[in-house]
C-alpha cells in the first residue's frame, strides 16, 4: 500500500514539474495507470492511493477483473489502449470509458454501430502509426485525414490522437509530430508517453500519459 502510494506520488511529481517547465497546468494531464497483466490485488493499492484512470490492452482481460473492482470504486475511468478487433467493438463500448486505438475504417463502422445500439459514447482517439512501422497498429499518417472524415460521417466523435514511438530511439520528434497533427485537425487530446518517456511527452503536449512499470514496479 505504501509502495503504491509512493510510486504514484513520484510519478505525479514528475508530471507536475514537466508541465510547469512547459508552462502547462499539471491538472491538464491525465495519468493512466497501465494495469494490463496485473491482477486485482496489484491494482487495489493504487485505487486506495487515489488513482482513478486505468488502461488495459485486451477486452477479455478487462472484462474478467474490472466489473468487481468498479463495483467497489464507482468513479474509476477505464481506457482501452491496445488493439481492438472489430468483432469486439460492442463489448468494448460497454466496458470502456475511452478507446485509444481507433485505427481503420472497419473499426470506425463497428464502433459507430455499437454506440448507436448501446447508447454509450466513450471518448475516442485515433491511433497513428507515427513511425510507419509495419508490425505496429495505427493509422498511417497519410491516411489520417480520410479516417477522421469517415469517423465524423459515421457520427463517431474523435477527440484526440494516440501514438507509440518506435522503440530505442529519441521519442521527442514523434511526440512533436503527433502534437502537430492533433493541432492541424483541431483535436484537443494527445495520448502519448509511457514509463520511459512520459516526462518528455508532457513537455511536448501530452494530455494523457500511459504509465505501467513506474506505478506497478518491475516484476520480480
Amino acid at each position: 500500500m505504501d509502495d503504491a502510494a509512493n510510486r504514484l506520488a513520484e510519478v505525479k511529481t514528475v508530471i507536475a514539474e514537466a508541465a510547469k517547465r512547459a508552462q502547462r497546468k499539471p491538472a491538464d494531464i491525465c495519468l493512466i495507470a497501465v494495469s494490463k497483466t496485473h491482477d486485482a490485488d496489484a491494482i487495489r493499492p493504487l485505487i486506495a492511493a487515489g488513482q482513478r484512470h486505468f488502461g488495459e490492452n485486451r477486452v477479455q482481460e478487462a472484462a474478467a477483473k474490472w466489473p468487481a473492482l468498479r463495483a467497489a470504486t464507482a468513479d474509476v475511468t477505464l481506457h482501452l489502449i491496445g488493439q481492438l478487433q472489430s468483432n469486439k467493438a460492442e463489448e468494448a463500448i460497454g466496458l470502456f470509458d475511452a478507446i485509444h486505438s481507433v485505427d481503420r475504417s472497419s473499426l470506425v463502422q463497428a464502433l459507430a454501430k455499437a454506440c448507436e445500439k448501446t447508447g454509450r459514447r466513450p471518448q475516442f482517439f485515433v491511433q497513428v502509426n507515427i513511425g510507419d512501422e509495419e508490425q505496429k497498429g495505427g493509422c498511417a499518417v497519410r491516411d489520417l485525414p480520410a479516417l477522421l472524415a469517415e469517423a465524423a460521417a459515421a457520427g463517431l466523435k474523435i477527440e484526440g490522437l494516440m501514438a507509440i514511438p518506435p522503440a530505442d530511439v529519441e521519442p521527442a520528434p514523434y511526440f512533436a509530430l503527433l502534437d502537430e497533427l492533433a493541432e492541424r485537425h483541431g483535436l484537443p487530446l494527445r495520448s502519448m508517453g509511457m514509463s520511459s518517456d512520459y516526462e518528455t511527452a508532457v513537455m511536448l503536449g501530452a494530455t494523457h500519459v500511459r504509465v505501467g512499470t513506474a506505478l506497478f514496479g518491475t516484476r520480480g
